[in-house]
């Protein structure tokens, strides 16, 4: 009984941690997507497909910053079946992110500053990670340490294309995805820091989390450039506009406003 009364306080400064960084996330992927719709670089007339894609990641947000708040509140019954919908949701996440992944490339409308096959990768790359550090996160829930860490570490992997609109990013070429995800890579070195802070050493769930996404980064860039990403580039864009651009060769500026969606034919 006095270890679980001394343990109380601590187990409180870690909920006040992890709600307070899933509010900073998610002001995060506000912030960029904002930043967007007010450059004039988004618009609402998107293609069905990017709204349904929009809805299903923002909707994972709010889950996120919802579960964090039920737990600083002591609502556990409610945020248990909150995450057996999550779960499910993820499912809808990879299905849809490799659909407007496979369609913008298809139709040739990968943005200026990324390469065309490496796009191709590790978007879907970076959806599949997140959703095994999610899957990782849900067996392991009886385990809170693990189960926070490695749900946190999941979410800090889907903030990349947050910050991409944050960044400068047609300044950064041919680094773009290397500086989007280096930010993204902010939030895990603040977990470690508070860790540290906090007890004095590192939770294993940290290097377990960190590991798994910089092992997606070197998988993205060795099937990249591998005869695989040629092979793979060629069968998805076969029949289609996208099939006739170099698929390693940055394409070239939009003559005017590059406006995110605005193609009909997605």
């Amino acid at each position: 009984m006095a270890t679980v009364i001394a343990d109380a306080p601590a187990m409180r400064r870690d909920e006040r941690f992890f709600l307070i960084t899933a509010i900073a996330m998610a002001l995060t992927v506000v912030a960029g997507f904002s930043l967007q719709l007010a450059a004039g670089r988004s618009t609402f007339a998107s293609p069905p497909l990017l709204h349904a894609h929009a809805i299903v990641f923002m909707g994972w947000v709010a889950l996120y910053v919802t579960q964090n708040v039920l737990v600083s509140r002591d609502l556990m019954p409610l945020h248990r079946r909150l995450g057996w919908i999550g779960a499910v949701w993820v499912v809808a996440m990879v299905v849809l992110g490799f659909a407007v992944t496979v369609a913008m490339v298809r139709r040739g409308g990968v943005p200026f500053f990324f390469r065309p096959l490496h796009f191709l990768v590790f978007d879907p790359a970076t959806v599949v990670t997140f959703a095994g550090l999610t899957a990782a996160a849900i067996a392991l829930r009886r385990h809170t340490d693990w189960h926070r860490r490695l749900h946190y570490c999941g979410m800090s992997l889907l903030l990349g294309p947050a910050f991409g609109r944050l960044l400068p990013l047609p300044f950064l070429i041919p680094w773009a995805f290397h500086a989007a995800f280096a930010a993204a890579m902010i939030f895990p070195a603040i977990g470690v820091a508070a860790d540290l802070r906090r007890s004095g050493r590192v939770h294993p769930a940290w290097w377990w989390g960190i590991g798994a996404m910089v092992a997606c980064v070197i998988v993205i860039e060795a099937i990249t450039y591998s005869p695989l990403g040629l092979t793979l580039y060629r069968a998805v864009t076969a029949g289609s506009p996208g099939a006739a651009i170099d698929p390693l060769a940055f394409p070239p500026p939009p003559p005017g406003l590059l406006i995110t969606g605005r193609s009909p034919s997605i």
